[in-house]
């Protein structure tokens, strides 16, 4: 007799999108997952989540610990299969020893991306655990991630880039994001949009996904973005389309900028006070400065009119409003050189400028586009100013900063409330001495740093790494050094559904339940405001394959074996996910009852500013960062070329003469989903795609299996031609390692020349000053048909 199929709402917890989907199953099968419509972002489901039914049942999951019992550097690592209670016994023996030896510092975490693996359930009480634990190392890849529009963005707005409110908004500006690919909720929604009159900007090296229906199509080269933001913007600005109101009331344009030292003229220096916190203006209306105080964002006279130009000279200081020089900057940057750097039409960069201003409001996003370059931080600010300039911040219609439901911050917090990790040892995080003001203040340190660590012990050494499925060697920079550092450390712990290349090297291998084998708690939805009142509790649709284990219940065995039990509700999960949805009112029980979700009314409110300011060091939108200045980098959005590009280096640009870029592949999660055959026969091979001149320049047909070389060494690909690229930019996708069997389609050695592993041809050389971003978009190389 037929097993009787149950449907099940849930969430897909694949990628940042969660789109909310049905689940069919059939007693412990997983038959299939559809969109469901009703959730808010369940419009549509991508091949991947389809696919999930193949992820659970792969015969190549790991399900049972593992024990190395042979050198890293040995092709076999004699993998012994071991007992839970074993693993995580001898783990806490080992990083306990670590710790006591060399401090817990001397142990790094790797954890994946929340953007796109399931390990968002999890992400809260892995954080809590590596706080808990004392080490502020956890090497996350958020700057080659989402560092620059959600933290990167504070310097200039005092938040993240927001939710872009598509449903209400005139004109959509899609920059280095193309959310068909990484986000389908977003993509789902911003068509909806643009079907309903919305104007549309995109800016991309390709022309792909929401692109083809574009108003504007901006065709820029990589690496070159902060160029073309300045451009727009002084466009916007010589043509006086931009809110001006907006930008004399609540940016700090008004303020005074002594030319001599870059830093805002005090109130005390004009004599108008005693006090040197305040800072000065230049009152139009009474012609005569004007105080203005940064602790409550308000000048001191209150009936005055702060002017945002005209201003030379105050007694002896010769200085300008931060507008007059924000404005100078953009001036700088006339179409006819915008178009001569970026490769951008100077005709485009001035329609743009009308486009945003002549469909107001403005919503926004960008993402690795823009984050995946050596300039990523002064580019995020330049995006962000010109889309400020539409007075469309947090404003329905523009980038909202929405309500979202209240919850315990479990990551960091202890249940009095007090911080997890010391001060003192938060000091101590990687990279945070050369990027004061980068990821390591929060503790995300960068791949480079570690590598650094383990390999040369700078500034200390890292002994033991625990990697929560990040896969080092094919989703960050310099593959090479990776696997150096990897084959160094004393002692790896790894998790993973399957043995990547990354896990390879660890001395313990953990077998993790996918998200479909086990419960995960989702407390909002970022593609809207409804979504962000959604609480919903995944249920396990099935049971976990062998003795593969959830992420949440290994974080808490192992947490009770570290002598951490008190700060993990002595391994009690439930108590826990009480404890973390106290604040929000909402129960387990209830959420149980309602798999579709329970909804927490919230009441958003637009424009926030106008009551609470700017959270920035004057309260107001910033066009002048003196934070950025006292720490040595440009207050303003200073355009640097790309540092592996060929303006910055014609040098390597004569043998190394196209631009390299990468892209993901919308079939995949960087390194994930290339064994399932539904996926793996959409996009057989590793490709690159040129242009048909740059291929035909180099014998190249469509098809023909290529080597891809940069300064850094060589790969080997299939060529796609494509037309709508420039001809000097070609675009790789990373990730390439896995075979799929049922295909006969083979895997890839991540570390071999003959491979196709993109980050083997990537460096860490050169990084953003800030960030610590490396280049994966905006490189140099060479492409060569290979005859054999």
């Amino acid at each position: 007799m037929a097993e009787p199929i149950r449907e099940i709402q849930t969430f897909c917890a694949l990628c940042r999108s969660r789109c909310g989907c049905r689940a069919r199953v059939a007693g412990d099968r997983l038959l299939e997952i559809v969109a469901d419509p009703t959730h808010p972002t369940g419009q549509a489901l991508c091949a991947k989540g389809r696919a999930s039914p193949e992820l659970v049942s792969h015969p190549d999951r790991l399900t049972t610990p593992l024990k190395r019992t042979r050198p890293k550097t040995a092709a076999d690592p004699g993998w012994q299969p071991i007992g839970w209670d074993q693993a995580l016994d001898e783990i806490a023996a080992e990083l306990t020893r670590i710790a006591r030896e060399a401090g817990p510092e001397a142990v790094a975490f790797a954890v994946t991306s929340p953007s796109a693996t399931a390990i968002s359930d999890a992400g809260p009480w892995i954080e809590r655990l590596i706080h808990a634990f004392g080490t502020p190392n956890n090497c996350n890849g958020t700057e080659i991630c989402n560092w620059h529009k959600d933290h990167a963005h504070r310097f200039t707005t005092g938040a993240p880039i927001g939710v872009p409110d598509f449903a209400n908004t005139g004109c959509i500006v899609l920059w280095g994001h193309n959310p068909s690919t990484s986000w389908l909720a977003s993509a789902a929604t911003a068509a909806d949009a643009r079907a309903r009159g919305a104007k549309l900007i995109v800016v991309d090296p390709r022309k792909v996904g929401l692109a083809v229906k574009a108003d504007r199509f901006l065709r820029v080269r990589p690496g070159s973005d902060g160029a073309l933001a300045l451009g727009i913007a002084g466009a916007m600005l010589a043509h006086g389309w931009y809110d001006r109101a907006f930008v004399r009331d609540w940016t700090n344009g008004p303020l005074l900028v002594d030319d001599a030292s870059g830093k805002f003229v005090t109130a005390a220096a004009l004599g108008l006070t005693d006090d040197d916190r305040l800072l000065a203006a230049w009152d139009a209306r009474g012609a005569r400065p004007v105080a203005y105080d940064p602790r409550s964002g308000a000048y001191l006279d209150a009936q005055a009119e702060p002017a945002l130009d005209g201003v030379e000279r105050l007694g002896a200081i010769a200085c300008r409003t931060a507008f007059a020089r924000y404005a100078a900057l953009a001036a700088a940057w006339p179409p006819a050189r915008v178009e001569q750097v970026t490769g951008v039409a100077a005709a485009d960069v001035v329609e743009t400028a009308r486009l945003l201003f002549a469909h107001r409001p403005v919503s926004y996003h960008a993402w690795s586009g823009v984050g995946q370059h050596t300039n990523a931080t002064q580019t995020d600010r330049a995006i962000a100013l010109a889309m400020a300039l539409t007075g469309s911040f947090d404003a329905p219609g523009g980038n909202l900063q929405p309500a979202t439901v209240p919850v315990n911050d479990v990551a960091n917090q202890d249940a009095a409330g007090a911080d997890l990790i010391a001060p003192a040892r938060a000091a101590k995080a990687l990279g945070l001495t050369a990027r004061p003001l980068g990821p390591a203040r929060a503790g995300m340190i960068a791949s480079d740093d570690l590598y650094r660590a383990v390999l040369e012990r700078q500034p200390y050494a890292v002994r033991g790494l625990v990697g929560f499925g990040a896969n080092l060697a094919l989703s960050h920079a310099d593959a090479t050094r990776a696997r150096a550092a990897l084959q160094a450390l004393e002692f790896h712990v790894q998790t993973d559904l399957f043995m990547t290349p990354t896990a390879a090297f660890a001395d313990i291998v953990l077998p993790v339940a996918s998200a479909w084998e086990r419960q995960g708690l989702r407390v909002g939805f970022d593609v809207s405001q409804a979504g962000h009142e959604l609480v919903q509790l995944r249920p396990a649709l099935v049971a976990p394959r062998g003795e593969a284990r959830g992420d949440v219940e290994i974080v808490f065995a192992l947490a009770e074996r570290l002598g951490l039990g008190a700060q993990f509700w002595h391994g009690d999960i439930e108590a826990a996910y009480r404890h973390y949805l106290a604040p929000s009112g909402v129960t387990l029980e209830a959420l149980r009852d309602r798999p579709a979700g329970v909804r927490v009314a919230l009441t958003p409110r637009p424009q926030k500013y106008r009551t609470d300011g700017f959270a920035t060091p004057t309260r107001k939108l910033e066009l002048y960062s003196e934070r950025l200045l006292d720490h040595g980098q440009a207050p303003l959005p200073v355009y640097v070329e790309p540092a592996v590009g060929p303006v910055s280096r014609p040098d390597l640009a004569q043998r190394f003469p196209l631009v390299l870029t990468s892209t993901k592949a919308p079939q995949f999660c960087h390194s994930q989903h290339r064994n399932l055959p539904s996926l793996r026969r959409l996009v057989r091979d590793p490709t690159v795609e040129l242009h048909p001149e740059a291929a035909a320049a180099r014998r190249i047909a469509d098809g023909d299996w290529v080597e891809l070389a940069t300064p850094q060494g060589c790969i080997r690909v299939r060529a796609r031609l494509q037309s709508s690229l420039d001809e000097g930019v070609v675009v790789a996708q990373h990730g390439w390692w896995q075979g799929c069997a049922d295909l006969g389609l083979p895997g890839y050695d991540a570390f071999s020349e003959h491979g196709a592993n993109y980050n083997l041809v990537i460096g860490n050389q050169h990084s953003d000053p800030i960030s610590g971003s490396v280049p994966h978009r905006s490189y140099l190389c060479e492409i060569r048909r290979l005859d054999a």
